[in-house]
Formats: C-alpha cells, structure tokens, sequence
C-alpha cells in the first residue's frame, strides 16, 4: 500500500504509454525485418536469410565502437544545451521539429494505409527530385506537419507527447542492437551517463545538469522570426515557449506537478526489447525447421515457453516502478536506467543462461538460415 500511495495517475499514464510505445515500435521493427525478407525472395533467386543487420539502407545498426563512444557522445550534446542552450536553441527547435515531423508521419502511417486502402491504389506519386510517394505517405506526412504547426502555436503538452512518441517508436523502429554483448555495452555505457548527470554533475556545474536541460523551454521560433523580421511588437509574441519532445509529460490528478520520462529511457531499453523479439522469433523459426528440437535437458518444457520478451518487458515495468517510487521517496529526480538496466538485462542474462543460449545470442545471434518468412500485422 505503502508503494501505491507513491504511484499517482500520471505515473500510471508513463507506464502504460511506455510499455505500449515499446511494444508497437519493436513489433513495427520486426515488422520490417519481414517485409526486406519478402523483397529480397523478390528481387533473388537466391533464399533469403534473417540476420542481425537489415539491407534497408535506412535502418541503422549499432556495433560495440558506436555502443561504447554513444555515452560519450551524448555527454557533449548535454554540456552543450546546458552551456550554450540560448545561443543554439532556435536551431535545435527547429532540428527537432523536423525529425519529430518525420517520425510522427512514420506512428501514423499504418493507420492511413488503413484509411486510404478501400479508395484508393498503391501506386505511388511523383514530386520529381523528392521522390515518390503513395497516397497514405502522404497523408501522414500532412497530418503530422499540421500536429507539430498547431504544437508550435500552442505549445501544448498532448502534442508535444505526441511527438515524442513518435520519435520513440521510429528510433526503436530503425536501430538495431545486432547482439547482446553490444546491449550490455550500450546499457552499462548510458547507465553511468545517467547516473553522473543526475547525481554527480552538481558537484562539479553547480546545478543538476540533466534536470535543467530536460526542463528548459526553448524560445518559440515564430517569436524569433518576428523580432528578426521586425514584424511588429504584437507579431508572434503572444506565443508560448515550447518544452521540446525529447520527454513524456503527464499531468497529476490534482495539476499541481507533471511526471516525466525521458524518451531515451524508453528508446534505449526499447532497443534490447527489439533485439530480444526478433530474436525470439528466429529461435522460433529455426525450432519449426528443425522439427521442434527440445531444449536442454535441465530446463522444463514450462520454461522453455517463457519468451525473453515476455521476461523482459516484465522487467522493463518493474524497475520503472521501482524508478518511480524512488523519486517520490527521496522527493527528487533519479536516473530511470539505473533501475531500468538491471531489472531488464540481469533476468534476460539469467535467462539465456538457463536456457543454453547465452554463448549464441552474446556474440552472432542470427545466423543464415533458408526458411520462409510470415509477415506481422501490427
């Protein structure tokens, strides 16, 4: 009871809205693994194989150098906004728009499809150096460009949760973590990154560095633009400033705080739930090819059942439950990957190990394999 009185709505609201952005980027994520299969039994004779790694040159793969200098790199990028936040922020406004109009016309487009299948052919349209583009591309990409005009004229926080989710499930969507070993190296890495931003730069800045940055609203562009242009003292200054989508907000039920999560303790945990469900659904199809071979002879069949997606994103809930209380006992910020990493990566390790498949998914977890593939309504 003591837990729940720590736990208001807004909480409640982080949790399942977290959960579920986790869960539909990283079924989007294999969704595409399926479809670049189903294309290259298309455009080969030869059999298509499940790897780590897409032939989608817009999909990004992690390797351990890049899991190792991303803590480091994310680092800068913090003492930056935290030093030269007034000077850069118009642009990072600007940046940041922009990708979260992409990646929320990428949320939405499923359900144009959806929309504009009955009415109207796949076939796509031409814009001539830009490109072309069907019919729900298209629209998606509208509704979310009129989204993040009225976010910027309203500077509401719905929209701009809108758009950090958007920006979560394209980034669980588009980034591949190939094995375990470079999860454990990316997690470990953002883990200390966390907790010395939140806890330690205080010692060193004078003020919590992580804290400040993620709160800080930045100036309304259209207030910029018009004080360049000269437009007139009542032209775009009555305007909000935005508090950019690089977070989840939810308000209390009695308005008086808002709760926050950081997209990337979502995205990064979001990234091992990815590589654990594809991995899943290739142990899934190697066991159907090979006749339903049982497992070790020390793990009960019941075992054998339990899905390392279905422990991790387990996980996943209770260390942000955990993170949660923490901050409402100690009536302060925490860094939510110094709960979110052990209660995800130690299960999924414990796990593998049980199961025999720890050797296989540290280091080359997909291996080519001639088997047809099912594609994965989301």
């Amino acid at each position: 009871s003591r837990a729940y009185s720590l736990v208001d709505s807004s909480q409640v609201s982080t949790f399942l809205i977290s959960i579920l952005l986790i869960v539909y980027g990283s079924f989007r994520s294999l969704n595409m693994d399926f479809e670049n299969q189903d294309k290259e039994k298309d455009n080969s004779s030869a059999a298509g194989s499940f790897n780590g790694s897409s032939t989608n040159n817009s999909i990004q793969t992690i390797d351990s150098t890049q899991a190792l200098f991303l803590p480091i790199g994310a680092s800068v990028s913090l003492l930056v906004m935290f030093f030269f936040f007034d000077s850069v922020q118009v642009v990072f406004t600007i940046c940041t728009a922009v990708l979260a109009t992409i990646a929320f016309a990428f949320l939405l487009l499923p359900m144009c499809q959806y929309l504009t299948r009955p009415c109207s052919p796949q076939n796509k349209i031409s814009f001539g150096c830009c490109g072309r583009f069907t019919a729900a591309e298209l629209l998606s990409f509208s509704l979310s460009v009129m989204l993040v005009l009225i976010w910027v004229l309203t500077g509401h926080w719905l929209l701009m949760d809108a758009l950090a989710m958007g920006l979560c499930v394209a980034m669980i969507a588009f980034v591949r973590l190939p094995s375990l070993k470079v999860s454990c190296l990316l997690l470990s890495g953002l883990l200390i990154y966390d907790v010395f931003w939140v806890f330690f730069s205080a010692y060193i800045f004078n003020s919590n560095v992580m804290v400040k940055v993620a709160t800080q609203p930045a100036d309304n562009p259209l207030d910029v633009l018009s004080r360049k242009l000269h437009l007139g003292p009542n032209v775009g200054r009555d305007v909000p400033r935005l508090s950019l989508p690089g977070k989840l907000v939810f308000p209390s039920s009695t308005g008086s705080h808002f709760s926050m999560l950081g997209i990337g303790d979502i995205v990064m945990p979001g990234l091992l739930l990815c590589f654990v469900l594809r991995y899943d659904n290739y142990k899934k199809q190697a066991n159907s090819d090979s006749c339903g071979a049982p497992g070790p002879g020390n793990i009960s069949g019941r075992m054998q059942k339990v899905s390392y997606f279905h422990c991790t994103l387990i996980g996943y809930f209770v260390g942000l439950l955990t993170a949660t209380v923490a901050s409402r006992i100690h009536r302060a910020a925490q860094p939510a990957l110094l709960y979110l990493v052990p209660f995800t990566l130690l299960p999924l390790l414990t796990m593998a190990y049980l199961k025999g498949d720890l050797r296989r998914m540290w280091s080359e977890p997909f291996h080519s394999k001639s088997s047809s593939s099912r594609f994965l309504e989301v």
